[in-house]
């Protein structure tokens, strides 16, 4: 017994939840947000009419700055949001946009004046507010709206789609919570929009019999029997009085929540405003979502030419956006024809060239990006072969990295080997390099000796042929450091010796020119030291000046 009727709620559970998901799939909904800067009294009427649309509405809808109109259109179809209610704020006043989902139309009204929920509640004398009344969707009521003229049925029918659709026959009383009431002034045109909640109480009994029907008891402490209370009415404040009339008593057709409302018994419909309060102005009526033809317009009025301009000017702009965009396809469409038909003749043509040159497989193509490097390679050879012609002898291999180095045909290959400097070769750091641009020597590249003497320079190693070297400069330029006249300047040829060896013509140290000034390298004063003689100088190098005739 258990089991079946645990089976039996599971069904009918089950089938409430499809009933509900199918009825909310069907009915619309609504996305209430702003765009740019409003205001804090503008966000708080965003807010409040996101309860007027309650419960189908995002009521924690966030609207970023970075947030386009396109991103709110693309949500809203897998939501299955039908309409958009935008408002925005300019110097001019605040505007409220009502969008139809998701091809139009657009209505666009000015926002005359408004009145907050917080506003509308503290000034009642009766607040009625609570949640239960936000759990179904209002009953829409429209009022004048069958005045002439295609705007206004417009505006009618926008107004009926935003708000669920009721069946009379189907429909439970207790879902009827709170009303919406919007009514058109035709002197004004002006569309005011008001929000109330809905109470039933029962007629046709007296005050005191409703007080003892209410939850709360009433004080009866004063009264000596309960007929006080049912008869005479006493203890009741004034604004308890009956404002009920012929004007909004009804008889109900289904049980109502609250005491006393019975089915078949009349009973007395009462409203309470809880805000909000809008005065709407219809600006214009716009053909598309938030774009297209101006369909109405209550500033601006053309004739029928007018419009027929406007509609052929639209048209021309039109095709010749259709064409534009045919030829960028037909120009798409034809350069990669030519692309491929190029590179179709580029492969044709290295495959030619491959067969030509015998290379049939792609292994054996040399790989494209070692052209730089081979070439490099070329000119480090023609470096290396212009050297050994000029020169005579082998490169150092880190003179020229890219080239390799020749061996003598009948020789195989040896590794090589770095050559050792005989002891003395090189000067110290510590010592000055001999330089000379007089030295008189054989052939260039001669090899003195075991050692070669650089070209051009006055350095050369301590041997036998070094030594030669020496005497031969000493008979030349044994005395060439006297000076008769100027500072540096000779009175004889090079080398001729004017007084005895050694002796200098003024006094030891004195220059007959400006203090300081020397002709040759700086630190070396000439006949300062010791004539060189002919001995092989192997630790110490010199300056040697060179003479003027």
């Amino acid at each position: 017994m258990g089991k079946s009727k645990t089976k039996y709620q599971k069904k009918a559970r089950e089938a409430a939840n499809n009933l509900a998901e199918e009825t909310y799939g069907h009915v619309p909904h609504t996305f209430v947000f702003h765009r740019g800067q409003i205001g804090k009294n503008v966000g708080q009427l965003v807010m409040d009419m996101r309860r007027v649309m309650e419960p189908y509405t995002a009521i924690s809808l966030k609207a970023r700055k970075k947030n386009l109109l396109k991103d709110f259109v693309t949500v809203a179809g897998p939501l299955g949001v039908t309409h958009f209610s935008i408002f925005t704020k300019t110097e001019s006043g605040i505007n409220m946009r009502l969008a139809r989902l998701p091809k139009g139309p657009t209505l666009c009204f000015h926002v005359a004046k408004y009145t907050l929920i917080k506003d509308v509640v503290s000034s009642l004398k009766r607040q009625r507010m609570h949640e239960q009344q936000f759990t179904h969707h209002p009953l829409l009521v429209l009022n004048n709206f069958g005045t002439v003229g295609m705007h206004i049925k417009l505006m009618a029918t926008m107004f009926q789609n935003m708000f669920p659709s009721i069946n009379v026959h189907q429909i439970s009383l207790n879902s009827i919570k709170r009303c919406v009431l919007i009514n058109y002034d035709p002197v004004s045109q002006e569309v005011e929009f008001r929000h109330y909640s809905l109470k039933v109480v029962p007629v046709g009994m007296s005050r005191g019999v409703k007080k003892l029907m209410q939850e709360k008891f009433p004080n009866m402490s004063k009264l000596e029997d309960i007929s006080e209370l049912l008869m005479k009415g006493v203890n009741l404040s004034e604004s308890e009085a009956e404002q009920d009339g012929d004007h909004n008593i009804t008889e109900l057709p289904q049980v109502y929540s609250g005491r006393g409302n019975m089915a078949s018994q009349q009973s007395a419909v009462r409203l309470t405003e809880i805000g909000p309060r809008m005065t709407l102005q219809l600006v214009k009526i716009l053909e598309g979502m938030g774009d297209g033809n101006v369909l109405y317009h209550s500033m601006v009025t053309k004739t029928e030419k007018e419009l027929k301009e406007i509609l052929k000017r639209k048209e021309s702009r039109l095709k010749e956006k259709t064409e534009r965009k045919r030829k960028q396809e037909e120009n798409i469409v034809r350069k990669k024809e030519k692309l491929d038909e190029n590179k179709k003749k580029s492969l044709e043509g290295i495959k030619r060239k491959r067969q030509k040159e015998g290379k049939a497989s792609d292994d054996e193509v040399e790989d494209p990006g070692k052209q730089d490097e081979q070439v490099a390679a070329d000119e480090s050879e023609d470096e290396a072969e212009y050297y050994r012609q000029a020169v005579g002898e082998e490169p150092d291999e880190d003179m020229f990295p890219g080239a390799k180095r020749k061996h003598s045909s009948g020789k195989p290959p040896r590794p090589f080997k770095k050559r050792k400097m005989s002891p003395g070769s090189a000067p110290p750091k510590d010592k000055q390099t001999f330089k000379t641009s007089d030295r008189r020597t054989s052939d260039k590249g001669k090899r003195f000796g075991d050692k070669k003497t650089v070209e051009g320079k006055g350095r050369f190693n301590k041997s036998e042929g070094g030594k030669k070297f020496a005497k031969k400069g000493e008979r030349e330029n044994r005395f060439a450091g006297k000076r008769t006249g100027a500072p540096g300047k000779r009175t004889g040829a090079p080398g001729k010796r004017t007084g005895a060896p050694g002796k200098r013509t003024g006094a030891p140290g004195k220059r007959t020119g400006a203090p300081g000034k020397r002709t040759g390298a700086p630190g070396n004063k000439f006949g300062a030291k010791k004539a060189f003689k002919g001995r092989a100088v192997g630790k110490k190098d010199f300056k040697h000046k060179k003479g003027k005739s």
